[in-house]
């Protein structure tokens, strides 16, 4: 991990830029901001600059949220943000010279804004820091590229070849070879915004590529590179001619795109405490285990935010329908990987790719730190299958997610009331909306968006 520039000398060293956008993540993940001219950019990193709190309170047509007490009821008042550790990033897709400057919302009294979801993390990272605990952690997300221009979704013809393989093409080589040139230009620019992506793999739908993150010690780092990830991916992808895509289903009848995450915890002298020098591992990770089955069900609005979010929750699918763990099994919610004992870990297996990674993260490493400090051992791990066994089912529709969101204690101790109450808003709000849209109104919708 590079050490970020401050943006005075980013901006002295790239004399080339034109543009700044400064830009925070809302609670879908939409990245919702400002274009600044160059001449200008000082004063607005220096001083911050000021959004609505609703700006992060919208639904997913950036629309705003009906009765919220943000907007009339409060005078739609202005938060202030500030720049995140980040500092400035290329923008590699754009043709004008452009940098990216991730910011978040707080308080005129300097105060964080709870309702932020990146703030909802470090609440969760401080609490660790509170037990003299690190979270470690890596994550994987799955994309689909698409060539979204006809009535139906197809594979984009190879620009090597010419030639369109609608198929599966898990671990091809030659799926790799045929997008060579997009894939190159995405590492170029991970390289470039400092996002340690590390392999990559073609996985089982067509075009759908794996990208793994290195792991690393600093959970909101892991977030910001997963967030700025998809911002790239998607821009990058229209200005090769195409779309990219961690919508949780595009294709009905291939594999959904996760978003899954392995982490362990290290105490203050770097052990880690998930590992007892055995295979089975250490009260500790059970503890761990135990929490995040627990808030599990009230994490699912989370894990599977959108209408089409429930799509990919398929029996023998690779997605997990129900709240188990298992030691090498990628049928449960939650697997312990084998391997040294000193890397044991647990991989959340949860999650589409069109989550929030704040929130994501949030609820993962709250609800695991959750287990820690109740101390209750897990249901025993399975063996065999997950699929159609008699085991305690996940929220499989959205209504039934919000719902649980809503009555969760776990959720009530991970998150804030305002972002919990905001949260549920925007997802009341567009439950209600969505039905009023179409199959193909909601793909187009979400294609491009989450």
């Amino acid at each position: 991990m590079t050490t970020p520039q401050a943006p005075a000398d980013f901006l002295h060293d790239n004399p080339q830029i034109k543009s700044i956008r400064m830009v925070a993540a809302d609670l879908n993940g939409q990245a919702r901001g400002k274009r600044v001219a160059r001449r200008f950019a000082t004063k607005a990193i220096e001083n911050g600059t000021r959004f609505p709190y609703s700006v992060l309170n919208l639904d997913i047509w950036g629309e705003d949220i009906d009765d919220s007490p943000l907007v009339f009821e409060a005078g739609d008042p202005d938060g202030i943000l500030y720049p995140t550790s980040r500092g400035l990033v290329p923008v590699p897709w754009l043709d004008t010279p452009t940098a990216l400057l991730p910011i978040w919302m707080f308080h005129d009294d300097g105060t964080p804004y709870l309702g932020d979801p990146r703030h909802a993390l470090a609440r969760v990272v401080d609490r660790y820091k509170a037990r003299g605990l690190t979270p470690v952690v890596a994550t994987e997300l799955e994309f689909y590229i698409i060539d979204d221009r006809g009535r139906e979704l197809r594979v984009p013809p190879s620009p090597r070849s010419g030639i369109r393989r609608q198929q599966a093409e898990i671990l091809a080589l030659r799926q790799l070879d045929a997008f060579d040139t997009f894939l190159t230009a995405l590492y170029d620019a991970c390289d470039a915004m400092d996002i340690p992506a590390d392999t990559m793999i073609s996985e089982a739908g067509p075009g759908q590529f794996e990208i793994n993150m290195d792991h690393q010690a600093d959970a909101m780092k892991a977030a910001d590179d997963a967030w700025l990830f998809k911002v790239l991916t998607r821009g990058l992808a229209r200005s090769h001619g195409f779309a990219a895509s961690f919508m949780a289903k595009p294709y009905p009848d291939y594999a959904g795109n996760g978003l899954h995450t392995h982490f362990s915890v290290l105490d203050a002298d770097g052990n880690n405490v998930f590992d007892n020098g055995g295979p089975e591992g250490s009260e500790t990770l059970h503890h761990a285990i135990a929490g995040c089955l627990n808030a599990m069900p009230g994490s699912m609005l989370i894990f599977a935010p959108h209408a089409t979010s429930y799509d990919r929750f398929v029996p023998g699918a690779h997605a997990p329908t129900a709240a188990a763990w298992a030691y090498e099994n990628r049928t449960t919610a939650l697997r312990i990987p084998a391997g040294s004992p000193q890397a044991r870990r647990i991989e959340h297996r949860v999650a589409g790719g069109d989550i929030n990674p704040y929130l994501f993260l949030a609820a993962v490493l709250g609800a695991a730190l959750d287990g820690i400090e109740q101390g209750q051992p897990p249901a025993p791990a399975i063996q065999g299958s997950a699929y159609g066994a008699d085991l305690p089912q996940l929220p499989l529709t959205w209504a039934e997610a919000i719902e649980a969101f809503d009555a969760s204690p776990e959720i009530a101790r991970i998150f804030a009331p305002e972002l919990r109450d905001t949260f549920l808003a925007t997802k009341r709000q567009e439950l209600h909306y969505m039905a009023e849209l179409s199959p193909e109104e909601q793909q187009e919708l979400y294609l491009d968006t989450v």
